[in-house]
C-alpha cells in the first residue's frame, strides 16, 4: 500500500519550520537571479573525465551524458539513482538488500550482487578518487559541480572495472567571492531534507573555503502489512568541508573531506509467492536495519609548468567506510532466514599524471595506485528450518598499480587520431571462512582446518577461517585506437577500438554445502561432498563503437548518436539459486557473449521558451560460448551439464529498451517566471538473475516539475512529483526455495518466492531553494 502522507514528528516538523525561516531571511537579503529551465537545459556543459582541462561535451569522441550543478537541481537530484531512468542504456540501481549498495549497469554490463568483494562493471569517481566497493555508494549527494556518465569502456584513463563505462562526480570547490546557497524540502512519506554550503575568500586571492552540511530524515514511505507500521524510515548527516590554496597564478592546492553517517530500516522486502509484483503490499516480522559511516579526504594538486604548456596533477584519496546492516531475506512473517552483514574497509589511492601539448599533439601520461582493507562478515538466522546461526565471510586486502599513455594527434584542423595504452598489475590476498555451523561438513571425511566451530562472530568481527588462503595476481595491457573527425565546430564523428579490464577476485559468501562434483555445475542436487571457496578470473571486453554529434539551426537543434559492439570474455556471472542455506551464490567465469546496440539522445528548441528532449537505447546481447551451467536444471549423466536452454537465457539487466521524452517550459509572469518540466521514460522488463527465473519489472516513469522564480531574486520555490503514476519497481528478485517456511506451495499454482526489495512509488514534494 503506498503512502501519501502521514504524521510529521514534531522535532522533524520544528527542524523543518525552523529551517525554512533562516533561509527565507537569507534570501530576503540577496538580489541575483536565478537561470530559467530551458536556459539551463540548453547551456553548454563541459566535462572533465577526459584529463585534459574542461572540454565542451559536444567535442569529445565518446558517449557522455553531462550534468551541470543547475541541471541537477532542475531534476530535483538527491542521489545517482535519480538518474537512472533518464539516460539511455543505463541502470543506476540500488540492489535493495542493504540501503546504499549500488548495482549499476549500462549497456547491458552490471552485477547483480551485495558481496562486497564483487567488483563493479561501472566504476564511480568522486574528486577523481575510486570507490572501492559498491557499499555505500549511494548514499544522498549534494553539493555538487557536475556528474558526467561515461558510457562504454573508460580503461585508458580510469584503468580496471570500467568496462560499462563510469560515473564522474565533482563537487563544488572553494569560490574566491562569497556564495551562500542552500535548500530545503519535504516528501510525502513525510521525507525531510535540508542542506546549506557557505563558500568564500579567507585570504583573498590565496586562500579560500567552504562548509557544506546536508541532513534528511525519512519517516519511511512504505507500510508493512504484519503490523501497519511505517517502513523505510532512515536519517543522513553529511558535512564537508575544503580550502583552496593558489600562492601563484600556475599552483593551485584543493582539500575536500567528507564525514557521513546514515542509518535506518531494512528492505522493504515483497515475497511474489504471497504479493502481487505489481503492487507495493508486503509483510515482515523482522524490520530490520542498516547503519552507515564514512570518513574520507582527497588532496588535488595542479601545477602548470612550461614543458609542453602541460599541467601537472596529483590527486590523493582516502576513504574509511564502516557498515552494518540486518535484513528479512524470507520476506514472510515466519522467520525462515533473516540475515545480518558487516562491513569494513579501507582504500587509500593516488594518481599522478601529466597533461600537455607538443605541436599537434595533446599527450596525457599518468601513474596510478590503489590499496584496500576489507573484511566481511555474514550471519544467517534460520529458525523455521530448525538450523542454528551460520556465520561467516572474508578477508583480504588488494592492491593494484598501473601505467597509462593517451595522446590526440591532431592530423588537422578537423582530423585527430587518438592511441592510448594502459598497463595494470593487480594483486589480491585473501582468506575466507564459509558461512556455517559448528557441525558443518567440510570436507567429506576429511577434517579441514576450521572445522568444528562456527565460521565467526558477527558481533566481535571475527572470523574462523576454513581451506587455503588465496593469493592472486593479474597483468593486463589495455589498448585504445580511435579516430575524430570535425568537419564544422557543429559536427563531431568519432569511431574507436578499445579492450577494457575487470578484476577477478574471491567469493566472501560461500555457502555451498552438500554438493556433490559435477562437471561445470556450480550447484546441483544437495547430499554430496561440499564446494570450497573458488576464486574467478578477470573478465575482458573488446569494444568497438561509432559516433555522430550535430547541433543544427544555429545551435536550436542537437542530437548525439553512439552505434556500440562489445565482445566479453570470461564474463564473470554470480548464479544465484534457492539452497540449504536459504540462497546459494557461486560466481563463475561463464564464458563468452557478444553485446551491442545503439542510443540516441535529441533536444530542440521549438521556441525561445519551449525546449523538447528525447533519449532511446536499444540492446541486445547472446552468449557465443558457455563453460559454467546457467539455469540450473539437472541435466541427465549421459549429456553435457551446457545444454541449449542455457544459451537461450538472457544477459541478466539487460533491458532491450530505453526511451523517454521531456518538455520544458519557461513563462513570464512580469514579476518573475514559471518553469514547468514534464517527463516520460521507460525501461524494459528485464532478468535479474542468470537463471531468468528472477526479473525486474517493466516501467513507465511519469515525472513532473514546477518551479516559480522570482524576476529579482535569488530563490525558487518547486512543487515537483516523481513517479507520478506509482509504478511497482524493486532492487532484485532473487528467488528462495519453494517450501512453506518461505511461503511457497512446492508444486502449487502460486509462483515461487522470492526476496524482492521494494523501491519507492509516488513522490510529491515542495522544495525552497536559494542561491546569492
Amino acid at each position: 500500500m503506498s503512502k501519501l502522507g502521514g504524521g510529521a514528528r514534531s522535532a522533524s516538523g520544528l527542524r523543518l519550520t525552523t529551517a525554512l525561516s533562516l533561509v527565507l531571511g537569507a534570501a530576503a537579503a540577496a538580489t541575483p537571479a536565478m537561470a530559467q529551465s530551458t536556459d539551463v537545459a540548453s547551456e553548454e556543459i563541459v566535462v572533465t573525465a577526459l584529463k585534459h582541462g574542461e572540454r565542451n561535451v559536444q567535442d569529445v569522441p565518446v558517449a557522455v551524458t553531462a550534468f551541470g550543478a543547475d541541471q541537477l537541481d532542475a531534476l530535483n537530484f538527491n542521489d545517482l539513482q535519480s538518474l537512472t531512468y533518464t539516460i539511455p542504456n543505463v541502470q543506476l540501481e540500488d540492489i535493495g538488500t542493504s540501503p546504499g549498495v549500488a548495482n549499476f549497469g549500462i549497456r547491458g554490463l552490471g552485477i547483480n550482487s551485495s558481496i562486497p568483494s564483487v567488483d563493479p562493471t561501472v566504476g564511480v569517481f568522486i574528486d577523481g578518487m575510486y570507490i572501492g566497493i559498491n557499499s555505500g555508494v549511494l548514499t544522498d549527494n549534494f553539493d555538487l559541480a557536475g556528474i558526467e556518465v561515461l558510457r562504454g569502456p573508460q580503461g585508458i584513463l580510469f584503468g580496471r572495472n570500467v568496462t560499462g563505462g563510469a560515473i564522474v562526480m565533482r563537487t563544488r570547490a572553494p569560490t574566491d567571492e562569497l556564495e551562500v546557497r542552500g535548500r530545503v524540502a519535504v516528501e510525502t512519506g513525510l521525507n525531510y531534507f535540508a542542506d546549506l554550503s557557505v563558500s568564500g575568500p579567507i585570504a583573498p586571492g590565496i586562500l579560500s573555503g567552504k562548509i557544506a552540511a546536508y541532513w534528511n530524515e525519512d519517516e519511511g514511505w512504505h507500510e508493512n502489512d504484519f503490523d501497519g507500521s511505517q517502513h523505510g524510515a532512515s536519517e543522513q548527516n553529511i558535512v564537508r568541508a575544503a580550502l583552496r590554496l593558489t600562492p601563484s597564478n600556475d599552483f593551485e592546492m584543493i582539500l575536500r573531506a567528507e564525514q557521513g553517517e546514515a542509518n535506518g530500516d531494512g528492505p522493504a522486502a515483497q515475497n511474489h509467492a504471497l504479493y502481487s509484483r505489481d503492487s507495493f503490499d508486503f509483510a515482515i516480522n523482522n524490520r530490520g536495519f542498516f547503519d552507515g559511516s564514512w570518513e574520507q579526504a582527497i588532496l588535488e594538486t595542479n601545477w602548470d609548468v612550461g614543458f609542453g604548456d602541460g599541467t601537472i596533477t596529483n590527486i590523493y584519496g582516502w576513504r574509511d567506510y564502516q557498515g552494518r546492516s540486518g535484513s528479512d531475506i524470507d520476506a514472510f512473517t515466519i522467520s525462515a532466514f533473516h540475515a545480518r552483514a558487516r562491513i569494513e574497509q579501507d582504500q587509500w589511492s593516488n594518481e599522478l599524471r601529466y597533461a600537455g601539448t607538443f605541436g599537434p599533439v595533446d599527450l596525457i601520461l599518468g601513474h596510478y595506485m590503489f590499496e584496500q582493507n576489507l573484511l566481511y562478515i555474514e550471519e544467517r538466522a534460520l529458525p523455521a528450518l530448525g538450523v542454528p546461526l551460520r556465520v561467516g565471510g572474508g578477508q583480504g586486502e588488494f592492491s593494484t598499480w598501473g601505467a597509462f599513455v593517451n595522446a590526440d594527434w591532431h592530423l588537422s584542423e578537423e582530423l585527430t587520431l587518438n592511441l592510448g595504452v594502459r598497463y595494470t598489475h593487480e594483486e589480491k590476498e585473501a582468506r575466507v571462512s564459509r558461512i556455517r555451523r559448528a557441525i558443518d561438513n567440510l570436507d567429506g571425511a576429511v577434517v579441514v582446518p576450521g572445522e568444528g566451530v562456527i565460521g565467526g562472530s558477527i558481533d566481535a568481527g571475527t572470523l574462523n577461517f576454513s581451506d587455503t588462503p588465496f593469493d592472486l595476481s593479474w597483468n593486463d595491457t589495455s589498448p585504445r585506437i580511435g579516430i575524430q573527425w570535425q568537419p564544422t565546430p557543429d559536427t563531431n564523428l568519432y569511431a574507436f577500438a578499445a579492450r577494457g579490464f575487470r578484476s577477478g577476485g574471491v567469493n566472501f559468501r560461500v555457502t555451498t554445502f552438500g554438493i556433490p562434483p559435477c562437471p561445470a555445475v556450480p550447484i546441483c542436487t544437495p547430499g554430496g561432498t561440499p564446494q570450497p571457496p573458488t576464486s574467478f578470473d578477470s573478465e575482458q571486453q573488446t569494444s568497438y563503437e561509432v559516433g555522430w554529434k550535430q547541433d543544427f539551426l544555429d545551435g536550436r537543434g542537437r542530437f548525439n548518436l553512439a552505434i556500440f559492439h562489445n565482445e566479453i570474455e570470461g564474463m564473470q556471472r554470480e548464479t544465484n539459486f534457492p539452497g540449504p542455506s536459504g540462497v546459494q551464490q557461486v560466481i563463475v567465469n561463464a564464458g563468452d557473449a557478444t553485446i551491442q546496440g545503439a542510443e540516441i539522445e535529441m533536444r530542440f528548441n521549438v521556441t525561445e521558451n519551449f525546449l523538447v528532449q528525447l533519449q532511446a537505447g536499444y540492446t541486445d546481447g547472446e552468449y557465443n560460448t558457455l563453460t559454467s551451467d546457467l539455469d540450473g536444471l539437472p541435466a541427465a549423466p549421459s549429456l553435457p551439464a551446457v545444454t541449449p536452454a542455457d544459451f537461450a537465457l538472457e544477459i541478466p539487466r539487460l533491458a532491450p529498451w530505453t526511451y523517454g521524452v521531456s518538455f520544458l517550459h519557461d513563462l513570464e509572469m512580469g514579476f518573475g517566471t514559471l518553469s514547468s518540466r514534464l517527463s516520460y521514460n521507460h525501461r524494459d522488463a528485464n532478468f535479474y538473475t542468470d537463471n531468468n527465473r528472477g526479473r525486474l519489472n517493466e516501467a513507465d516513469i511519469f515525472d513532473a516539475n514546477f518551479t516559480f522564480r522570482p524576476t529579482d531574486g535569488p530563490w525558487a520555490l518547486s512543487v515537483y512529483g516523481n513517479n507520478l503514476t506509482d509504478e511497482v519497481t524493486f532492487g532484485g528478485d532473487t528467488q528462495l526455495p519453494d517450501i512453506a517456511q518461505f511461503g511457497g506451495d512446492g508444486a502449487g499454482p502460486r509462483p515461487p518466492p522470492t526476496f524482492s526489495p521494494l523501491n519507492k512509488g509516488q513522490v510529491i514534494g515542495v522544495e525552497f531553494s536559494f542561491d546569492f
